[in-house]
């Protein structure tokens, strides 16, 4: 029975390119490109120290600066994971790869792609140094409300930069629907990992419609089954930051498939699927970051 480590190596690659492809906030990975990973649930990321500009001197010339170039260990907060078991009456050694692609891929779609993206967005939320709160979005004031914060951002990151602004999908349909935002709305292009994405622009900031049960301010992580919203959790309506400000990293680890033969406890294929992710979002970063929801802070 050979192939079981080529099925293995080839679900994590693809797994972990369906999370950057297909989550809303598959963005966010690319700023991820420098992490090293090793396995596990630790990642290092570069640390750059610069000195700031200095006099030049007639007789000695340039002072001198040196650049501290480090990395820094991480540990990811999320370590999830599940076995599936299909019964060898089910599918044969021909069919398996097959199966277990579909199984494994469904799984990451309706489970797997929603936790993490609401694990990011409450997580991005809370860090946020700009904040409007018990704001409830009506026609009328919504996209002065948006575009108020968009200033706010632009007033701390300057004229540079690709925003992002991930709204809750009742509210982006809200705002589509506004008199006003025929005069402010525009197409515009938007990468994410190997895809390029036509999306709306507001300000000149990508605006993605994200489900709005995967934008709210807290949730619960279940030991044994899944996630939900936290009791006493508000509705996000919508984030705002610098494309380059979240860095997410999402790591498929040691995809384990068990053989029917080998099997000691069922006659059937074991498939075992662990993730590790997390958000970090540098400090210096943060008061760049809106947030507007519709609850109180404590929320």
């Amino acid at each position: 029975m050979a192939n079981t480590m080529e099925y293995a190596k080839v679900f994590q690659s693809e797994l972990d390119k369906q999370i950057v492809e297909s989550s809303t906030s598959g963005w966010m990975e690319e700023n991820a490109s420098q992490v090293i990973y090793y396995g596990g649930n630790e990642i290092k990321i570069p640390k750059v120290t610069l000195k700031g500009l200095a006099d030049y001197d007639r007789d000695s010339g340039y002072a001198g600066g040196a650049v501290t170039y480090s990395y820094e260990t991480m540990s990811m907060s999320m370590d999830r994971g599940r076995r599936f078991r299909i019964d060898a009456l089910d599918v044969d050694e021909t069919g398996f790869a097959v199966a277990a692609a579909n199984v494994a891929s469904e799984f990451q779609r309706t489970q797997v792609i929603p936790e993490i993206d609401s694990y990011r967005y409450s997580k991005l939320a809370q860090a946020a140094g700009i904040t409007k709160y018990s704001y409830t979005p009506a026609k009328t004031t919504v996209l002065s409300t948006l575009i108020d914060q968009i200033t706010e951002v632009r007033e701390v990151v300057g004229g540079e930069g690709e925003l992002v602004i991930c709204m809750a999908r009742s509210v982006y349909d809200m705002l589509m629907l506004s008199s006003e935002v025929t005069h402010s709305i525009d197409n515009g292009n938007f990468t994410q990992g190997g895809l390029d994405l036509n999306i709306r622009t507001i300000c000149g900031a990508a605006v993605i419609p994200v489900p709005s049960s995967r934008m709210m301010s807290k949730y619960d992580f279940d030991s044994s089954d899944g996630f939900s919203a936290a009791s006493g959790a508000s509705q996000i309506n919508w984030i705002i930051c610098p494309k380059d400000a979240p860095i997410a990293v999402s790591k498929t680890d040691n995809v384990k498939i068990v053989t029917p033969e080998q099997n000691q406890f069922a006659d059937a294929w074991d498939i075992d699927y662990r993730k590790y992710h997390d958000l970090f979002i540098p400090d210096n970063k943060k008061a760049a970051i809106a947030v507007c929801s519709a609850g109180a802070a404590s929320d």
